[in-house]
């Protein structure tokens, strides 16, 4: 934990010193005319932006209820640094308007508040913020491949428990399961021998196994009344706007620079796991 809070205050000042860094070679808000005052305003400004990110991180905790986190996977680390220069920034370039109207003004022409000065502030801090997120990025890219290696390897281990859970679930609900479309075609079967379903047109595609061959049956309906007819049966989930998959039939997760596959046993497809279905999936996976 202490480890996580210095990397945390370390990372902080210094993408703030990269800021004040910018702010001293390009001098703009007329620091330029301040002489060896201007470092002094350096200074303040750099107190402040520091102010400034432990409140946003504040915030994230508390309001957003995002914590800090690398347990959570790297989908979870990106979309919180995301949130986290949302907040900040606009927070910064308001906290440098306020400091160039009453300080700054006062030696200096055109820093009074006004929106034109907020725009002026938000640009230039979003831009400095842009760069030094590329920075962090490339920094900590093989940190978040590690993560990511690590999430999915957890994910991979916690499959091997899904089939036996499965059956344990099939037995206790006992019987065929029939699949019925919009006509009088239905599909019946086994929901250990379900692979996935995929919505095509105005059919879906149901892959199965029966007695040990891969067989697909096309049903004229949609992945939502599908996806209805099997919620009793949490390991059946969607992963995709066009998928349902049985959590029981991956063989294998496959996780590449935030990106999701799912291998399935005997067919060998590749289902896409969608981003808005990824935290989902591992969350099912991860409760088996």
């Amino acid at each position: 934990m202490n480890k996580e809070r210095n990397q945390t205050i370390s990372t902080r000042a210094i993408s703030t010193t990269f800021v004040i860094v910018a702010l001293a070679v390009f001098k703009p808000f007329g620091l330029d005319t301040w002489q060896w005052q201007a470092y002094v305003h350096l200074a303040v400004l750099w107190i402040i932006g520091i102010s400034i990110c432990m409140l946003t991180g504040l915030i994230l905790k508390y309001v957003v209820r995002m914590p800090r986190s690398y347990e959570k996977g790297v989908e979870y680390v990106i979309r919180r640094n995301l949130w986290f220069q949302l907040i900040n920034t606009p927070l910064v370039a308001l906290s440098v308007c306020f400091y160039r109207h009453f300080v700054l003004s006062n030696g200096t022409e055109n820093n009074q508040l006004s929106v034109v000065n907020f725009i002026e502030s938000l640009l230039i801090i979003a831009f400095c913020s842009f760069t030094i997120g590329l920075y962090w990025r490339f920094k900590f890219r093989s940190k978040f491949l590690k993560v990511e290696l690590e999430e999915t390897k957890q994910l991979n281990d916690q499959l091997t428990k899904v089939e036996k859970v499965e059956r344990e679930e099939v037995a206790e609900k006992g019987g065929a399961l029939v699949l019925t479309g919009t006509t009088n075609d239905t599909v019946t079967l086994q929901v250990a021998d379900l692979l996935y379903v995929e919505a095509v047109g105005n059919y879906v595609k149901v892959c199965r196994l029966r007695e040990g061959v891969v067989q697909t049956d096309m049903l004229r309906a949609t992945s939502k009344q599908i996806e209805d007819e099997l919620r009793d049966y949490p390991m059946v989930v969607r992963c995709h706007r066009a998928f349902l998959v049985n959590l029981a039939q991956v063989e294998q997760v496959v996780s590449h620079a935030g990106s999701m596959q799912l291998m399935i046993k005997h067919s060998h497809d590749a289902i896409p796991v969608s981003r808005s279905n990824m935290t989902q999936v591992k969350e099912a996976i991860k409760e088996i």
